[in-house]
């Protein structure tokens, strides 16, 4: 279960990382479609990169954070359960701050973006405490 909580966290913070490459796929493919004279107006749907975003902000990594957290009651880690909180809180954050930044203002969009860093710092940790030693080794006896 230690390997499972560390995969997890892991993939967590990996996919923070893509989001932000999905992301930016989607505003460079934008704005080149703007250069080629497209109108970009209530209407558009994004684009690949968007979507990818969406998708994995919306459904793969809150997936993986709950996930996560139900290992992290069995895989027997000190302080596993509240790297996974954090984790969950962060992921829960996220979300909330991409809606407050499309419903109520765009700047809010800015801590969206330094949520990703904390929430992937986060989940880098937990992975790093999971990895951690499991028990001393036994010390090795001199031979005479």
């Amino acid at each position: 279960m230690r390997s499972v909580y560390r995969v997890l966290a892991g993939l967590v913070a990996i996919g923070v990382v893509l989001q932000a490459m999905f992301i930016a796929l989607g505003w460079f493919t934008a704005i080149k479609d703007m250069d080629d004279g497209l109108v970009i107006d209530k209407n558009y749907e994004g684009n690949t990169g968007h979507v990818l975003h969406g998708q994995f902000g919306m459904m793969v990594i809150p997936i993986l954070a709950l996930l996560l957290l139900i290992v992290s009651f069995f895989a027997k880690i000190q302080g596993g359960i509240r790297w996974a909180l954090y984790v969950v809180g962060l992921v829960a954050l996220q979300i909330v701050l991409a809606f407050l930044s499309f419903g109520v203002a765009p700047v809010i969009g800015t801590l969206h973006g330094l949520n990703a860093f904390a929430l992937a710092a986060v989940a880098g940790i937990a992975a790093r405490r999971a990895a951690g030693t499991r028990e001393p080794a036994a010390e090795p006896t001199a031979a005479a």
